[in-house]
């Protein structure tokens, strides 16, 4: 007898096959029958009119926190993830000494824009080397989820205090080669490393990642070919600016060593500016002539910001800025009210320095979302060029006059670009280029910032249904098959009998999203941007529901994905 039976749904399964109507069951949490399936099951469902895919697959987010006090990697369930990655951009919670638990919490707090008191609050640090943090994990979790293991931590075990900004010598290397072993036969993915100028920790200074020379990054990046069903990923300053010789080279020496695919993070494409991606996508092309294989994560909508001078995020990348967005708040704010700083900080942002951060210096376009001073209520939802207008000032120190009133808190927004047919047309060929894969929605990270994972329903709803650039089939595939088989996921991504039982059933005339709000429910009741899922019915993971109608059932039956266990070797060439 089947477990489960969903019968008389619109099957797409991944391989961007034609949708075709029948059943599916599923048995001990496998797909057991597709097509006309007769047999008596312990629960059946009615999905017609419903589309059934593969549970989504989300190559890039750092749940790696949440996932202590939210099994359910809560919002990306909701929107039909039934499989997530961690680790990413070089920082993760292990290995990690006694005496480094601090360092690497506020750093988490700082790069990827976690709460301080929510992450005090809700780890334990009750591990120390990686297969701890594994195995704190285990049976209790309700999606699928897999780690890589994170440059900085490598660095902190291996180098202790001088990880941050020394260089290390060929004993530290060794050191932090032997740890990368230990924690790739423990289960992790692969090695993530970053290199990015907006990368500082908890007091303002570069993550250790950032000081690793090129025979370091080779070195750890060689490790991986030891390890079956490993994979990298990087973030280099050429990610955020435009690649140089220099940067590809770098790329492709790293995968070539591993003799695995390296992605990075993050490629942007515009209609406005079609030469951008061209000149990012030839890393793909340059590491393939060499053995190697560089593929860019896009994400498939415009994504919407939100910036603070609170978290500092992104804005202390701005030349000048680091040293006064990382002072403690009571000096913050007497510094942003000095004329000499203000003008400082308004000719770093507007320097050529700034590279693609220089646009934030249109003060003027800047949305205001959100005030909490009662002097400010004139601002929310207006510019602040319409604000300064009204008050007669220029738009930087009316900006400041805000912020400042808020205590640093207002919620900002660039004005979103991107989004209409000829940007949504160009993304989709993007999609389909051999170096871009569709991830990097970030989820779990800068939390008053956005909310990434809303880009699997974008893409159903927009790209799908609004503006047809893909089919159904073709979208599906897409955040299923395509992101399973990079990181080579045995048995996950399709509907094929015998393959694991993660399953989505949406409505395709109404699958979509909400608009992001805030809600306080991080521990020490701390706030995150979340937005709802429309039309998702049910998602269920190993054959279990674990989310309906957008409600965690409390069911836990994800399974960590363990390197040479669940995944396979996908080699560079």
């Amino acid at each position: 007898m089947l477990d489960l039976l969903i019968r008389d749904a619109q099957i797409v399964d991944g391989t961007g096959a034609p949708a075709r109507r029948g059943d599916v069951g599923v048995s001990n949490g496998r797909i057991a029958a597709v097509g006309e399936v007769d047999d008596v099951a312990a629960k059946t469902v009615d999905a017609q009119g419903q589309t059934l895919a593969p549970g989504f697959v989300d190559l890039h987010t750092h749940y790696d926190a949440q996932l202590f006090w939210d099994p359910t990697a809560s919002p990306s369930v909701q929107h039909g993830v039934t499989t997530v990655f961690g680790g990413n951009c070089g920082f993760t919670l292990a290995p990690a000494a006694a005496g480094q638990q601090d360092y690497l919490t506020r750093m988490l707090a700082r790069v990827e824009g976690m709460p301080l008191d929510a992450l005090r609050a809700g780890l334990d640090w009750e591990w120390a080397s990686f297969g701890d943090w594994l195995g704190r994990l285990e049976g209790r979790i309700a999606v699928n989820a897999g780690f890589l293991v994170g440059h900085s931590a490598l660095r902190l075990a291996a180098m202790g205090g001088d990880a941050v900004g020394g260089e290390a010598t060929p004993e530290h290397i060794d050191t932090m080669v032997t740890v990368l072993h230990e924690s790739l036969g423990a289960g992790a993915l692969g090695l993530s490393t970053s290199q990015s100028p907006t990368h500082n920790d908890g007091s303002g200074q570069p993550v250790p990642s950032r000081g690793a020379t090129r025979d370091e990054l080779v070195a750890l990046a060689a490790a991986l070919r030891d390890h079956p069903g490993t994979t990298l990923e990087a973030i280099i300053p050429g990610c955020l600016s435009g690649f140089t010789d220099e940067d590809i080279a770098l790329l492709t020496d790293m995968s070539v060593a591993a003799d695995r695919p390296l992605n990075w993070n993050l490629l942007g494409v515009s209609a406005a500016n079609p030469a951008g991606h061209e000149k990012q996508l030839r890393a793909s092309e340059v590491a393939a002539g060499r053995g190697g294989r560089v593929v860019a994560l896009t994400l498939p909508q415009a994504m919407k910001i939100r910036l603070s001078f609170l978290s500092g995020f992104v804005l202390d990348g701005l030349p000048g800025w680091r040293d006064t967005m990382h002072l403690p708040v009571p000096e913050r704010l007497v510094a942003l009210a000095d004329p000499q700083v203000r003008r400082r900080l308004a000719d770093g942002a507007a320097s050529r320095e700034a590279g693609m951060l220089r646009g934030l210096a249109q003060w003027d376009r800047l949305v205001i979302v959100e005030t909490f001073a009662p002097d400010n209520a004139d601002a929310t939802g207006r510019s602040v060029g319409e604000v300064a207008a009204a008050r007669g000032g220029e738009p930087f120190d009316t900006l400041l006059d805000v912020v400042i009133a808020d205590e640093l808190r207002t919620g900002l927004s660039p004005p979103l670009t991107g989004d209409d047919a000829a940007d949504w047309k160009m993304r989709a060929q993007v999609w389909r280029h051999p170096g871009a894969v569709i991830g990097g929605s970030d989820a779990g990270a800068h939390l008053d910032m956005m909310c990434g994972a809303i880009y699997t329903t974008s893409l159903l709803s927009k790209g799908v249904r609004e503006h047809q650039v893909v089919t159904i089939e073709e979208a599906i595939r897409l955040i299923t098959d395509v992101p399973a088989r990079f990181y080579g996921l045995t048995e996950r991504g399709r509907i094929r009998p015998g393959w694991h039982a993660d399953l989505v059933l949406f409505d395709p005339a109404t699958v979509g999203h909400g608009p992001e709000r805030t809600r306080y429910d991080l521990p020490s009741g701390a706030p995150r941007l979340v937005a709802d899922a429309d039309g998702i019915s049910s998602v269920l993971v190993g054959g279990v529901e674990v989310c309906r109608d957008g409600a965690a059932t409390g069911a836990l039956p994800g399974t960590v994905l363990r390197s040479g266990r669940d995944t396979e070797t996908v080699r560079a060439s």
